[in-house]
C-alpha cells in the first residue's frame, strides 16, 4: 500500500533554520496574535486532536504522491509547514494572512506543497489529500482559501481551510492506517463544513506583523 522514497530533507529545512536565525527581540503585543506570511506552524485538528503530517512516504494507491496524516505527537518535525502566498507571490513575509486568502502550506522537511484533487482517499473513500511539488513549486491545485472570522486569521481562532480548485475542506474523520504507519490518521478533503474540518494554529516560528519597527519573530 505504501512506498518509501530516500529524499535529503532539502532546502525547506534550510528555510527553517534561516528563520530560527532571525533575533528574537523578546517584545509580545496584541498584534503579534495574528498569523503571519512566511511563518512556520504546526496545525492541530480541534475535533481529531491530531496535527497536520507528511513524510517521505507515497500513497500505494490513488496518485502515488507522498502521503498526508494526521498524527498525536506534538513533537514530531514532519509536522511543520511553511505559509506562503500563490506562485505570483501576494504573502510577502511578515505580512498578516487574511480572512479568505489562498495560502500554499510548504511542508518543510520535503518541499513539498499541500495538494488535493479527483482521486479517493484510501481509508474513507473522501478526496485524496496528499504533498506535490519539488523544491516548493508545485501546480495552481495546491492553493487554499483560509476560512476564518473577522479580517485575519488569529492564532488563537479555528479555521477552515478550502481548497481553491475543487471546493472541499481539509478535514480529518477518524480513520487510522495499519503498518508502516500505524495509528496516524487518514487527512482528506470533505465537500461541507463541519466539525471535522476546524484546525488551529499550534507550535512555530511566527513572524510578526510587517510595519512593525521591532519587527523579528516570536517562537513558541
Amino acid at each position: 500500500m505504501w512506498r518509501c522514497g530516500g529524499g535529503a530533507v532539502g532546502s525547506a529545512l534550510l528555510g527553517l533554520l534561516l528563520a530560527l536565525s532571525v533575533p528574537d527581540n523578546g517584545v509580545v503585543e496584541a498584534s503579534a496574535g495574528l498569523v503571519t506570511c512566511g511563518s512556520v506552524l504546526k496545525l492541530f485538528n480541534t475535533q481529531h486532536r491530531v496535527r497536520l503530517h507528511s513524510h517521505d512516504i507515497k500513497y500505494g494507491s490513488g496518485s502515488g504522491q507522498q502521503s498526508v496524516t494526521g498524527v498525536d505527537s506534538s513533537d514530531d518535525a514532519n509536522s511543520y509547514w511553511r505559509i506562503r502566498g500563490g506562485s505570483e507571490g501576494g504573502c510577502p513575509r511578515g505580512s498578516p494572512v487574511r480572512c479568505g486568502q489562498a495560502v500554499r502550506l510548504t511542508h518543510v522537511l520535503t518541499g513539498k506543497n499541500l495538494h488535493t484533487h479527483h482521486f479517493p482517499s484510501p481509508l474513507s473513500n473522501n478526496q485524496e489529500v496528499s504533498a506535490f511539488g519539488e523544491d516548493g513549486e508545485g501546480d495552481d491545485l495546491d492553493l487554499w482559501t483560509v476560512r476564518c472570522s473577522g479580517q485575519h486569521w488569529e492564532r488563537d481562532a479555528a479555521v477552515r481551510f478550502q481548497h481553491v480548485g475543487t471546493s472541499v475542506f481539509l478535514s480529518v474523520t477518524g480513520e487510522q492506517y495499519g503498518s508502516p504507519i500505524r495509528g496516524q490518521h487518514e487527512v482528506h478533503g470533505m465537500p461541507s463544513s463541519n466539525t471535522h474540518n476546524t484546525w488551529k494554529a499550534m507550535e512555530g516560528i511566527f513572524f510578526k506583523p510587517s510595519g512593525d519597527p521591532l519587527a523579528g519573530h516570536d517562537e513558541l
